[in-house]
């Protein structure tokens, strides 16, 4: 699949969503543009506004880990400004592989967004037990 790049320069369309605390490696980068690259689908760019050759390919996890569930410490909710539960928008970051089949997520590393203040956070669920790499698609 080949998807467009955004003008991230052009943001007063997009929803701006600002880390509380930077992403693990990208200690600069706090504000990104978040994108649906398909009308239908459920894969989303998640572009650096300051970097704009900085993207993510992230996924909401219920299509594709029905079951998976994160406890998210205090302290995170109090920096994403002590959302409901029905405020937050949980999203996996993909590692694209040479195939579909090759294409792995991060279950360990969740970035969680408050919608109504969109306010961000990647936790990192080190005790948790979740692969770092865990095959997008079963089988």
């Amino acid at each position: 699949m080949t998807a467009q790049l955004i003008d991230v320069t052009e943001t007063a369309e997009l929803p701006v969503l600002e880390f509380v605390a930077p992403m693990p490696g990208f200690p600069e980068q706090r504000r990104f543009v978040l994108v649906r690259l398909e009308d239908e689908g459920v894969l989303y760019s998640l572009t650096s506004i300051e970097v704009p050759h900085l993207r993510f390919l992230v996924v909401p996890p219920t299509p594709f880990f029905p079951d998976y569930e994160i406890d998210i410490d205090n302290e995170s909710l109090v920096a994403l400004g002590l959302p409901e539960a029905d405020d937050l928008l949980v999203l996996l970051v993909i590692t694209a592989g040479d195939s579909l089949a090759d294409t792995t997520v991060n279950l360990m590393a969740p970035i969680v967004v408050n919608q109504r203040s969109r306010c961000a956070v990647q936790l990192i669920l080190g005790a948790s037990g979740l692969p770092v790499r865990a095959p997008l698609l079963a089988g």
